[in-house]
Protein backbone atom coordinates (compact mmCIF):
# COMPACT_ATOMS: atom_id res chain seq x y z
CA UNK A 1 0.00 0.00 0.00
CA UNK A 2 2.85 2.37 0.78
CA UNK A 3 4.32 1.87 -2.71
CA UNK A 4 1.01 2.86 -4.30
CA UNK A 5 0.81 5.96 -2.10
CA UNK A 6 4.43 6.84 -2.92
CA UNK A 7 3.56 6.65 -6.61
CA UNK A 8 0.51 8.86 -6.05
CA UNK A 9 2.66 11.37 -4.14
CA UNK A 10 5.16 11.42 -7.00
CA UNK A 11 2.42 12.04 -9.56
CA UNK A 12 0.96 14.85 -7.43
CA UNK A 13 4.35 16.53 -7.01
CA UNK A 14 5.14 16.22 -10.73
CA UNK A 15 1.78 17.72 -11.69
CA UNK A 16 2.23 20.48 -9.10
CA UNK A 17 5.67 21.42 -10.38
CA UNK A 18 4.38 21.42 -13.96
CA UNK A 19 1.53 23.74 -13.02
CA UNK A 20 3.71 26.00 -10.86
CA UNK A 21 6.18 26.53 -13.71
CA UNK A 22 3.43 27.88 -15.97
CA UNK A 23 3.20 31.61 -16.53
CA UNK A 24 -0.47 31.72 -15.52
CA UNK A 25 -1.20 32.72 -11.94
CA UNK A 26 -4.29 30.52 -11.67
CA UNK A 27 -2.28 27.44 -12.68
CA UNK A 28 0.31 28.37 -10.07
CA UNK A 29 -2.36 28.41 -7.36
CA UNK A 30 -3.69 25.01 -8.46
CA UNK A 31 -0.11 23.69 -8.37
CA UNK A 32 0.24 25.07 -4.85
CA UNK A 33 -2.90 23.18 -3.79
CA UNK A 34 -1.60 19.95 -5.37
CA UNK A 35 1.78 20.20 -3.66
CA UNK A 36 0.01 20.88 -0.37
CA UNK A 37 -2.06 17.71 -0.84
CA UNK A 38 1.09 15.76 -1.70
CA UNK A 39 2.70 16.96 1.53
CA UNK A 40 -0.39 15.94 3.51
CA UNK A 41 -0.34 12.50 1.93
CA UNK A 42 3.36 12.18 2.71
CA UNK A 43 2.77 12.98 6.39
CA UNK A 44 -0.14 10.56 6.51
CA UNK A 45 1.89 7.79 4.88
CA UNK A 46 4.86 8.41 7.17
CA UNK A 47 2.63 7.58 10.13
CA UNK A 48 2.46 3.95 8.92
CA UNK A 49 -0.73 2.62 7.50
CA UNK A 50 -1.93 -0.15 9.76
CA UNK A 51 -5.33 -1.52 10.49
CA UNK A 52 -5.97 -0.90 14.10
CA UNK A 53 -8.38 0.40 16.63
CA UNK A 54 -8.74 4.07 17.47
CA UNK A 55 -6.04 5.22 19.91
CA UNK A 56 -8.28 5.21 22.95
CA UNK A 57 -6.95 4.48 26.44
CA UNK A 58 -9.28 2.31 28.52
CA UNK A 59 -10.21 3.50 31.98
CA UNK A 60 -7.60 2.56 34.57
CA UNK A 61 -4.74 1.91 32.10
CA UNK A 62 -1.80 4.11 31.12
CA UNK A 63 -1.65 3.17 27.42
CA UNK A 64 -3.91 1.76 24.71
CA UNK A 65 -4.22 -2.01 24.49
CA UNK A 66 -3.27 -3.87 21.30
CA UNK A 67 -2.57 -2.43 17.87
CA UNK A 68 -3.83 1.12 17.54
CA UNK A 69 -3.66 3.77 14.85
CA UNK A 70 -1.15 6.59 15.21
CA UNK A 71 -3.10 9.76 15.98
CA UNK A 72 -0.27 12.28 15.51
CA UNK A 73 -0.06 12.16 11.68
CA UNK A 74 -3.84 12.37 11.49
CA UNK A 75 -3.86 15.48 13.67
CA UNK A 76 -1.02 17.05 11.67
CA UNK A 77 -2.79 16.40 8.36
CA UNK A 78 -6.07 17.79 9.69
CA UNK A 79 -4.29 20.96 10.80
CA UNK A 80 -2.47 21.22 7.46
CA UNK A 81 -5.75 20.88 5.56
CA UNK A 82 -7.27 23.79 7.48
CA UNK A 83 -4.17 25.96 6.96
CA UNK A 84 -4.03 24.96 3.28
CA UNK A 85 -7.65 25.98 2.77
CA UNK A 86 -6.95 29.37 4.33
CA UNK A 87 -3.90 29.82 2.11
CA UNK A 88 -5.95 28.84 -0.96
CA UNK A 89 -8.70 31.35 -0.14
CA UNK A 90 -6.12 34.10 0.44
CA UNK A 91 -4.28 33.27 -2.80
CA UNK A 92 -7.55 33.31 -4.77
CA UNK A 93 -8.36 36.73 -3.30
CA UNK A 94 -4.92 38.05 -4.26
CA UNK A 95 -5.28 36.58 -7.75
CA UNK A 96 -8.68 38.22 -8.21
CA UNK A 97 -7.25 41.55 -7.03
CA UNK A 98 -4.32 41.24 -9.42
CA UNK A 99 -6.65 40.44 -12.31
CA UNK A 100 -8.94 43.38 -11.59
CA UNK A 101 -5.99 45.75 -11.21
CA UNK A 102 -3.75 44.54 -14.04
CA UNK A 103 -6.26 42.90 -16.37
CA UNK A 104 -4.21 39.73 -16.86
CA UNK A 105 -3.08 36.57 -15.09
CA UNK A 106 0.04 36.11 -17.20
CA UNK A 107 3.17 36.54 -15.09
CA UNK A 108 5.17 38.10 -17.92
CA UNK A 109 2.61 40.84 -18.40
CA UNK A 110 2.41 41.74 -14.68
CA UNK A 111 5.17 44.33 -14.68
CA UNK A 112 3.97 47.02 -12.26
CA UNK A 113 7.26 47.29 -10.35
CA UNK A 114 9.42 47.04 -13.49
CA UNK A 115 7.50 48.40 -16.47
CA UNK A 116 8.96 47.74 -19.89
CA UNK A 117 10.19 50.69 -21.88
CA UNK A 118 8.40 51.20 -25.19
CA UNK A 119 10.31 49.25 -27.81
CA UNK A 120 12.44 47.35 -25.29
CA UNK A 121 12.56 43.62 -25.69
CA UNK A 122 11.60 43.65 -29.35
CA UNK A 123 15.16 42.71 -30.33
CA UNK A 124 15.19 39.91 -27.77
CA UNK A 125 12.19 38.13 -29.23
Amino acid sequence: MEALLALAIGVLVAAAVYLMLARNLLRFIFGLVLISNAANLTIFTAGRLVEGAPPLVPVGLDAPVGTVANALPQALVLTAIVIGFGLFAFALTLMFRAYTTLGTLNGDEMRVAEPREHGEGSAMR
